[in-house]
């Protein structure tokens, strides 16, 4: 997981921005491998202990989507980064599912999972923890099945830009629901940046649609592999501010702070937290 869980994904095109361009060279030397075995085996992979980082997570994402407030047709998942944890409780909701990534390496790796190739990162130990949680008696090969089938596309995406998919891009829009987790502020050098990053990616959901975003609290740096990659710190109340600014009323907002023996050196990341937000009618929708 971690900050370091960042969906370390949807960086940054280089531009006029040095600060961007820079977040942009440095995620050409990102590893998903690497990432994936700091974050998702044990010790952080642990799904054993209830207060473990990743089932907190997954019961956050679980006990949201259970209110059936989040729910409609089309969901898209910004940064996806190499992971698809994040969408196991989603797909039952949403019948199109678009994923997507900065980086080329990431959307390769989704796609060895989706299409069920060998050397694919084995979710399975996540998936059963979802069903589980979620206690309607589904096996966790269904679940892997129903989210694949729902995956309707895997697309390049840079939160940075205006238009965070491109012009004539293939997800149809506005989008019911977002959810993205360790992007936003895994790929903007600064809070105004990051705060850019998220009304970029607001004008892909319809007025009244929801966002899920989870992200790291106070980190400022995370490994993947060769790779050392910057991140903003961000605490609790200036994700708060972030959301309300680019229109959204925040519907839920908590922490978790990471234990000791979770800090493993592969980031300085303090703790994590989960955001339910929905966009309120008569917030812009991008063209």
């Amino acid at each position: 997981m971690s900050g370091a869980d960042a969906s370390h994904a949807s960086g940054a095109a280089p531009g006029s921005d040095p600060g961007r361009a820079a977040v942009a060279s440095a995620y050409q030397r990102f590893e998903p491998r690497a990432y994936l075995r700091n974050n998702y085996a044990p010790p952080r992979g642990d799904l054993s202990s209830p207060d473990g980082v990743g089932p907190w997570k997954l019961r956050c994402l679980a006990q949201t989507f259970a209110t059936g407030e989040v729910s409609g047709r089309t969901l898209i998942d910004i940064g996806s980064g190499p992971t698809i944890y994040q969408l196991l409780s989603a797909c039952a909701y949403f019948e199109d599912i678009t994923m997507t990534d900065f980086l080329e390496v990431n959307r390769r790796e989704l796609g060895l999972w989706l299409q069920e190739e060998p050397g694919a990162f084995n979710w399975s130990a996540y998936s059963q923890h979802v069903c589980l949680i979620e206690g309607k008696g589904e096996s966790w090969q269904e679940k892997e099945r129903q989210l694949r089938a729902r995956v309707k596309r895997v697309l390049p995406v840079d939160v940075h830009q205006p238009q965070p998919l491109g012009a004539g891009n293939l997800a149809p829009l506005p989008a019911d629901a977002l959810v993205s987790t360790f992007c936003l502020e895994a790929v903007s050098p600064d809070l105004a940046s990051f705060q850019r990053a998220l009304d970029n990616i607001t004008t892909l959901l319809r007025p009244g649609g929801h966002l899920l975003l989870i992200g790291a609290v106070e980190e400022s740096w995370y490994l993947a592999g060769e790779a050392r990659l910057v991140v903003v710190p961000v605490c609790k109340e200036e994700v708060r501010e972030a959301l309300v600014h680019s229109g959204y009323e925040v519907r839920d907002l908590r922490t978790y702070t990471m234990p000791a023996h979770l800090r493993t050196g592969v980031d300085d990341v303090k703790g994590v937290f989960f955001a339910w937000a929905q966009k309120k009618v008569g917030v812009g929708v991008g063209v």
